[in-house]
């Protein structure tokens, strides 16, 4: 069996946005594969459970953990959930850096994702 390091992986900045089921574990890995972290969830302590486990920040709006990161990865439970995090005034594509890559892991509509793309484009 080969088992794959992180050695030779350059550190990136990235912000982790839903720290549920499926995300805090993910945002773990990122964290121990030596990647610098930023975590959101609407649930504060959630967050602030996470950072006392894995290291890191925690932050209190999607616009204030995208802050120039590399990578965005959100992992929500729906569409209205995906929309409340990325859009507005405090969403993360408010504050993300051009060039950064958004990797989505929500299990959201097709038509949300066009018109996310879009909407990122466009800004």
């Amino acid at each position: 069996m080969n088992i794959r390091t992180y050695e030779n992986i350059p550190s990136l900045k990235v912000a982790f946005l839903g720290l549920g089921v499926m995300g805090y574990p993910m945002a773990g890995h990122l964290a121990r594969a030596g990647h610098s972290l930023t975590v959101y969830n609407r649930t504060v302590s959630k967050a602030q459970e996470w950072t006392r486990q894995y290291g890191g920040k925690s932050a209190l709006t999607p616009q204030e953990a995208v802050k120039d990161c590399d990578i965005v990865f959100a992992c929500v439970g729906n569409d209205a959930d995906l929309q409340s995090i990325t859009l507005g005034e405090q969403g993360a594509f408010s504050g993300m850096r051009a060039g950064a890559i958004f990797v989505d892991h929500t299990t959201a509509s097709a038509h949300l994702a066009r018109d996310l793309y879009k909407t990122a484009q466009a800004r």
